[in-house]
């Protein structure tokens, strides 16, 4: 057993034995393309969604210098009928590229590194092997000698580039060495996995190395139920751990993949399983991955982008032209693009449009939005505090003005009496909502459904505010259409403060003379 070469079960032992939810489902996807040209897979995935967990479980399986039918009779992968075909049958190569950062001069040395490794280690379990001074050629020989492939496993793959651009073009021909000709790779590999944050980087519009199968965030495809877990393994284990399922939706759901539903992160599920609190588990790990450096970029448009996505509304999106790295920017889609690979934002498919997927991922973008020194996120934040400060307040005229300012800079002519764009003005006017409070758009109450409610978190002293924003009626009409349809009705027994608020204006008016007037009064629940 070596570090490199046939690294052995004991890393997916361990993984066993703790809290574990049964992916080895994707054995059987991987086993489905051995030997065949559709052997180069690439998966790219977030921190923290179990990609090191998966390349352990894939080395377990295939190592053919230990058995691990033990860790694999009662999974899934054991019903499926490539099991036994494949079961510890190979030669492994794993390659974890975090792993090799100390040793490589921040991977500048990465090539004749893992070529020196590598073939170092086959000479020790193959003394007969003919060495070659190039890496792909001994690897031939040590499929001729032992007539045996190789499945290879590279974890992290994205490291190089992601922490030392400069090495991106060396790295990149190492293994263009190893995969770019289908003719070499037949002869050395069975199979090979990538798993990285980033997909395969993009060398003048195509793939640097063009035969791997992709699935990424964007087209997770049959891979989907893989990258996180989904809502039936969360639900088993909010019942084995005694954890209260729908706080845990509330927290942690938010990314979904056609076909699969639901998608968790599963790390920051973990976390509150054994930790009993729920928190943002989204920690660090790389300066790189800096959400505020990102959403502080000056692209066009990206600054009301990220103030839409913040305030809880979908954005459009287009991921075509993202260059796969971290460096390469040249829109604000290309930004959101990136978001969506580190799991920042959640892709629709279907819409093309992303959002902010749950509340862990808010608290990052509410803590990065006020810690920017971008000057406009900055003035977005002071008014939208001062907004919420002025409604609780009752400042009537404050509150109106500043909808007014809102609905006037963020609503093109032809959309501003449209209903969707009155919700979205009010959601952007209250930018910062998430510090105080959970945001709630057409709540079912009374006879109709309320446009935005705001409900205080429970460590918020703030009343709960039912905000509608109407055309040609008094703000006092307003207020009264309010009780008559009882929308607060959905929030009485929260059992704190409610606040009614109207604002209104005359669309009759030409543009530039629609003052809106605004209407604040406290809500009394059964008379009290």
């Amino acid at each position: 057993m070596g570090t490199y070469l046939n690294p052995g079960n004991s890393g997916f032992t361990g993984i066993l034995n703790d809290l574990y939810v049964d992916k080895t489902g994707l054995v059987a996807l991987i086993n489905n393309s051995i030997e065949t040209p559709r052997r180069l897979t690439c998966i790219s995935r977030p921190r923290r969604f179990g990609k090191s967990f998966a390349a352990q479980m894939l080395c377990a399986y295939y190592d053919r210098t230990c058995d691990s039918s033990d860790l694999f009779h009662d999974k899934v992968i054991s019903k499926d009928k490539s099991y036994q075909k494949y079961l510890n049958k190979y030669n492994v190569i794993y390659v974890d590229m975090t792993y090799i950062k100390p040793f490589t001069d921040n991977y500048r040395m990465l090539s004749a590194y893992l070529s020196d490794k590598i073939t170092e280690e086959l000479k020790v379990s193959y003394p007969a092997l003919v060495v070659s001074n190039e890496l792909p050629a001994t690897m031939i020989s040590a499929v001729e000698l032992t007539g045996n492939k190789f499945i290879m496993i590279i974890d992290e793959w994205d490291a190089p580039i992601r922490e030392n651009p400069s090495v991106q073009q060396e790295y990149l021909e190492f293994l263009r060495t190893l995969f770019k000709s289908s003719q070499t790779t037949s002869k050395i590999f069975a199979a090979a996995y990538m798993t990285g944050i980033l997909p395969v980087k993009k060398d003048s519009r195509q793939s640097a190395i063009s035969d791997f199968k992709e699935y990424t965030m964007v087209t997770p495809r049959k891979f989907g139920e893989y990258v996180g877990f989904t809502e039936e393994e969360v639900r088993n284990l909010c019942e084995r751990g005694n954890v209260d399922f729908p706080t845990m939706k509330q927290w942690y759901d938010g990314y979904f993949f056609q076909g699969v539903g639901s998608v968790y992160n599963p790390n920051s599920v973990m976390q509150v399983i054994d930790n009993k609190t729920f928190d943002s588990y989204w920690t660090e790990t790389s300066a790189a991955e800096s959400l505020m450096g990102y959403i502080s970029m000056g692209y066009t448009g990206l600054t009301r982008v990220i103030a839409e996505l913040v305030s809880g509304m979908e954005v459009k999106v287009n991921t075509n032209g993202f260059a796969n790295d971290l460096v390469t920017f040249k829109s604000r889609d290309d930004v959101l693009t990136l978001l969506i690979h580190l799991g920042y934002l959640a892709y629709n498919e279907s819409a093309k449009t992303v959002h902010i997927p749950n509340e862990e991922i808010r608290m990052e973008f509410s803590k990065s939005v006020r810690e920017t020194e971008h000057a406009e996120t900055i003035k977005r934040v002071v008014e939208s505090d001062q907004l919420i400060h002025d409604t609780i307040h009752m400042k009537e005229e404050a509150v109106s003005a500043q909808i007014e300012k809102i609905h006037s800079e963020e609503t093109v002519p032809l959309h501003y009496n449209k209903e969707d764009s009155l919700r979205s003005v009010i959601k952007l006017a209250y930018y910062t909502y998430k510090d105080y409070y959970l945001q709630w758009e057409e709540l079912p109450a009374g006879e109709g459904y309320a446009d935005i409610v705001y409900l205080p978190r429970r460590d918020s002293e703030y009343p709960a505010l039912v905000i509608e924003l109407k055309w040609n009626q008094t703000a006092e009409g307003a207020i009264e259409q309010i009780k008559k349809k009882n929308y607060p009705k959905a929030i009485e027994n929260y059992g704190g403060e409610i606040l009614l608020v109207s604002v209104s204006y005359d669309k009759t008016l030409p543009a530039g003379s629609r003052t809106h007037t605004c209407r604040i009064e406290r809500y009394i629940i059964n008379g009290q």
